[in-house]
């Protein structure tokens, strides 16, 4: 058994010229190319997928392999995971593999009788070698297409394989990648071919947002083990919507991008007792621009769809609502056009590459500290009391003191979410859907203190543009004194609410 440790990058078609001119390129000690052709293999219901196997024949020349590749531990595009490659002698055969659980399955007779041609990749690779104290990294960039059902789907993508394990490889790994994406865009790629070959399959093509999800921590872990999974699974949220914000008009994945961003800053605050400093600055530094920009486009979306379409609708032949309205898609789409700039220049990707460096090779060893389970407890305790304090001392009136008890009850609520795996499941799932309840309810009140500005921005200092400000203000009033009628309620349920951990 081998372990394949490679990191995936995405590289656009039409910078693949670009790229083979780097001079980088030139200090590699070997070079070769190979056209491979591959085909995935899995029974009709998709036995091996559900179990994490990947299945392959590869042709390089005259010559059939047989691959299993087993799924490991994969984050942001970085992916360790054990593999078999055996000749292929016409048939599978599986007896090499080490691990009996997964030979055993592999040789159930009801399944190699099922076994059948799902997806095929085709593309021409080119391998660089880079030598280094630590072992070496092989560079390779793939170029052709995957194939399933009639329907292909394009293969551009860079791997950087590490020819051993090591903290030393890893760190040779990143400086490579740094250096090669300092004039061209290069992302981390979150799915494999396999993946993609299997949405291909399945015609699953179409883009969906996605939505944050928890990584499974263990209660006895060392604390900065558990932010470093924490931090990555913001940065796989991150990545996960980059093609749906850059291919489709739904607003939704611009949205989830800033709140994977969000979530990432706060969890640097929650473990911020551990973190150096100079790691989280770093950090910070590296995606405040981006979080800057997804912030301008998210709050403009927010503006026309929640603030002023409604007043539109129900007022459809006031022409100065009309006017303004446009002016605001004007400024939205300014922003857009933006945000899809930033993302698909280098620097995108150079902000990636240095959080991720940042997160895999400069966090400190495990110090001596308290096991996983009880940081989480002092800290989520030391939130809830936070969020107690600002909301005994919220007043309706004041928007300063209301905005600082969203903010409090957002930090709990991200905490409870990432140490879900740790706390009562019944209890934090019910702690939860308070919290959501009243950071929605805040949130809206925010955003309509924060629409004014905003608005007047939009209308300068046009005055018919000004008295539409009037209008739309006027016409959510109603709605904003619900809102704060309701909050009194909300924070007098929490006055009550006791943590548990």
């Amino acid at each position: 058994m081998a372990e394949e440790i490679e990191f995936k990058l995405t590289l656009r078609p039409q910078d693949q010229s670009r790229f083979m001119r780097q001079p980088l390129l030139k200090t590699a000690t070997r070079r070769q190319a190979a056209t491979l052709d591959n085909i995935y293999y899995d029974t009709p219901d998709l036995a091996l997928r559900r179990h994490g196997i990947a299945l392959r024949l590869r042709r390089q020349g005259s010559l059939w392999l047989q691959t299993v590749k087993q799924s490991g531990t994969a984050a942001a595009g970085l992916s360790a995971r054990p593999e078999w490659e055996t000749p292929y002698a016409g048939h599978f055969d599986f007896s090499a593999i080490e691990t009996g659980k997964l030979r055993d399955r592999l040789q159930q007779r009801h399944l190699l009788s099922q076994l059948l041609p799902m997806f095929e990749t085709r593309f021409h690779r080119t391998t660089w070698h880079f030598g280094s104290p630590a072992g070496g990294v092989l560079l390779t960039l793939d170029r052709g297409w995957i194939i399933a059902g009639g329907k292909r789907e394009a293969i551009s993508e860079l791997e950087l394989e590490l020819a051993e394990p090591g903290e030393a490889a890893l760190e040779s790994l990143f400086t490579l990648a740094s250096a090669l994406a300092e004039r061209i865009p290069l992302v981390p790629a979150v799915r494999s071919k396999a993946e993609r070959g299997y949405r291909l399959h399945g015609d699953e093509t179409t883009a969906r947002t996605v939505k944050a999800s928890s990584p499974p921590l263990d209660g006895g872990q060392p604390p900065l083990l558990a932010f470093r999974q924490i931090a990555l699974a913001c940065v796989d949220h991150l990545q996960q919507n980059y093609d749906g914000a850059l291919h489709s008009e739904d607003p939704e994945y611009i949205h989830q991008m800033r709140v994977a961003l969000r979530r990432l800053f706060a969890a640097l605050r929650l473990f911020a007792p551990l973190l150096p400093e100079t790691q989280a600055t770093t950090l910070k530094d590296a995606l405040r621009p981006l979080a800057r920009q997804l912030g301008e486009a998210r709050d403009l979306d927010v503006l026309q769809t929640e603030i002023v379409a409604p007043v539109l609708a129900a007022l459809p032949d006031e022409p100065r609502l009309a006017t303004l309205s446009n002016v605001i898609t004007l400024q939205r789409y300014h922003a857009r056009n933006a945000a899809e700039d930033l993302l698909q220049s280098a620097r995108y990707g150079q902000s990636l590459l240095v959080a991720l460096h940042t997160l895999f090779c400069q966090l400190p060893g495990n110090p001596a500290s308290a096991p996983l389970v009880e940081f989480a407890a002092a800290r989520l305790q030391r939130l809830h009391k936070t969020l107690l304090r600002r909301a005994s001392t919220a007043k309706m009136h004041d928007p300063m003191t209301l905005h600082a008890l969203r903010i409090a009850v957002k930090r709990l609520r991200y905490a409870l979410e990432f140490f879900t795996p740790l706390l009562p499941r019944a209890k934090t799932r019910a702690a939860l859907k308070r919290l959501v309840g009243l950071q929605d309810t805040l949130g809206q009140i925010n955003d309509l203190a924060q629409a004014g500005t905003l608005l007047m921005h939009c209308a300068g200092d046009d005055p018919r543009l000004r008295e539409a400000v009037t209008l739309i203000g006027g016409w959510h009033g109603p709605r904003h004194a619900r809102l704060l009628a309701g909050v009194p309620g909300h924070i007098m349920r929490f006055s009550r609410w006791r943590l548990a951990v």
